[in-house]
């Protein structure tokens, strides 16, 4: 969680220098991310992630370098070379597919992959997630009640920070929990808090263990808060009130968590020291080392549209 927030914080500080073109931030998301993700086992299952998926991919074994190469649109950047957005993250490396800028698309993406693990019986777990606003997409309703027939080996993640950009979840839903909404499929729901990383991992758990074990789907939604504007072109002082954004930071997993391990014993002082500085460390070497790899060259700018070998 501190990792991915130290990324994070620099894909800011590089945005707003003027180094990297956007950023799109996970910020209050990495507690459920995290927690959740950590039940899957990596090099087996599958993660479709979305844009705010920074702590995630982490968590399923993508590195800081690899991150920031996204940022910074190089050629040898894993998600796409270069050729999509920044938080399209990809790594065919560790099971993670990359997605597209629609919002929501993704899903039908995993069922399809969680379609592929039931037919094989691979034992195979696909995870995809999306903010509440792309849940009220089409494709989701297909997604889950296709899911919900097959009985497939899917978990959805809602991460809802309550906001669709500028419209918050009060108009974006007649329902106040969105994991309501599984039982007109068929498939398990729970609401969880995503501040409680234990309790984010308790609700991955289950749901891995349900799907892994041919008991079907499940949708989880996680409340978290969005602790950034929804991204560098945004301005949410013109939509969230001084004292709405001052409460929200009380939902911070970071600090939560940081706290209920230091009151556990598992944490003290001089670990938080070291964790910071390793973190510190990682992030220059990230920067340091996506900033001096080549760009993509223009002649590369057709490669793997069509089907022609490339390199």
């Amino acid at each position: 969680i501190a990792l991915a927030r130290a990324v994070d914080e620099r894909m800011w500080i590089l945005n707003r220098a003027g180094r990297v073109p956007f950023v799109i931030s996970g910020q209050g998301h990495e507690g459920a991310q995290v927690g959740i993700i950590s039940a899957l086992q990596p090099g087996l299952d599958w993660l479709v992630p979305y844009y705010r998926s920074v702590a995630g991919v982490l968590t399923f074994g993508m590195s800081p370098r690899e991150i920031l190469l996204a940022q910074y649109a190089k050629a040898v950047d894993p998600s796409s070379g270069g050729r999509q957005m920044p938080g399209h993250y990809g790594s065919a490396a560790h099971n993670i597919l990359s997605t597209s800028s629609p919002v929501a698309t993704q899903i039908l993406h995993a069922v399809g992959i969680a379609l592929a693990a039931r037919i094989r019986k691979t034992g195979q777990v696909a995870l995809t997630s999306m903010g509440e606003g792309a849940s009220n997409q089409g494709d989701v309703h297909e997604a889950l009640n296709f899911a919900g027939i097959q009985k497939l080996p899917l978990v959805t993640v809602i991460e809802n920070n309550g906001y669709a950009i500028s419209v918050p979840a009060s108009k974006q839903s007649a329902v106040i929990d969105f994991a309501t909404r599984a039982a007109g499929y068929g498939i398990a729901g729970l609401v969880v808090d995503g501040a409680d990383v234990l309790g984010c991992y308790r609700a991955g758990r289950e749901a891995v263990d349900r799907a892994r074990r041919g008991e079907g789907a499940t949708l989880i939604e996680a409340k978290v808060t969005r602790l950034t504007a929804h991204s560098s072109d945004d301005q949410q002082t013109k939509y969230r009130t001084p004292e709405e954004l001052e409460t929200e930071k009380m939902r911070d997993p970071l600090p939560c968590f940081r706290e209920q391990l230091l009151d556990a014993g598992v944490l003290n002082d001089e670990i938080v020291e070291r964790i910071a500085a390793d973190n510190a460390a990682a992030v220059n070497d990230a920067t340091d080392w996506a900033e001096q790899q080549p760009d993509p060259t223009v002649e590369s700018a057709t490669w793997y549209v069509y089907s022609e070998d490339h390199p």
